[in-house]
């Protein structure tokens, strides 16, 4: 795949436009980064959520991650990429959070992994929930660095090296901590939401 085509996966955008953007926000249009707040923050949100597992943390860490971008928007390098840059704000406030509160992510009941269809049948809810429940489960039992590497490659569409970049460490150790995450995540889930998991289907 092309850097550009990664770039579509990775911000919803092409590589062309995401530049613009960039230089936007650099020189203070406001239009530029209400395209990049709509791009990213249910994105960002659902990340942090699921690093977390509770919603008002998630919040007030997705609050304080725009809050960054503002304040750092006119330094950013021209050729800054978006994802990886605010991505890494938000998993290093994470980061922070459980070093100052002595707290490691623990999940909540009631947090959905995946947003709700505008009309879901009875069937479809139960579906979603039982693979919520154990997908939720699975994620709980891993560490931070293997959950944060699987969200951002399996969830988010990072390339290993782009999740590197998020996680201050290398893509040999992204593509370690995934491969681990996932074997762990073989106990929770059957063949079939093995495959849901891995396709997002």
């Amino acid at each position: 795949m092309s850097r550009s085509g990664r770039s579509r996966v990775v911000t919803g955008v092409d590589r062309e436009t995401e530049l613009a953007l960039v230089g936007g926000v650099r020189a203070g249009d406001e239009e530029a980064f209400d395209a990049i707040f709509a791009a990213f923050n249910p994105r960002l949100f659902g990340f942090l959520a699921r690093l977390t597992g509770r919603r008002e943390v998630a919040e007030d860490l997705l609050e304080e991650t725009w809050l960054r971008f503002v304040r750092h928007a006119d330094r950013l390098d021209a050729d800054t990429q978006l994802g990886a840059w605010l991505f890494a704000v938000a998993r290093n406030l994470h980061v922070s959070h459980c070093r100052t509160r002595s707290v490691e992510a623990a999940v909540a009941g009631g947090l959905s992994l995946w947003p709700a269809r505008a009309v879901e049948t009875p069937f479809d809810t139960t579906a979603r929930n039982e693979f919520e429940q154990r997908l939720e489960r699975g994620l709980a039992a891993l560490s931070a660095p293997l959950r944060e590497a699987l969200l951002l490659v399996a969830i988010e569409g990072m390339s290993a090296s782009e999740a590197a970049l998020v996680c201050g460490t290398t893509a040999v150790a992204i593509r370690q901590r995934v491969r681990r995450a996932r074997g762990l995540l073989a106990g929770q889930l059957g063949d079939v939401d093995q495959r849901r998991w891995r396709t997002g289907a």
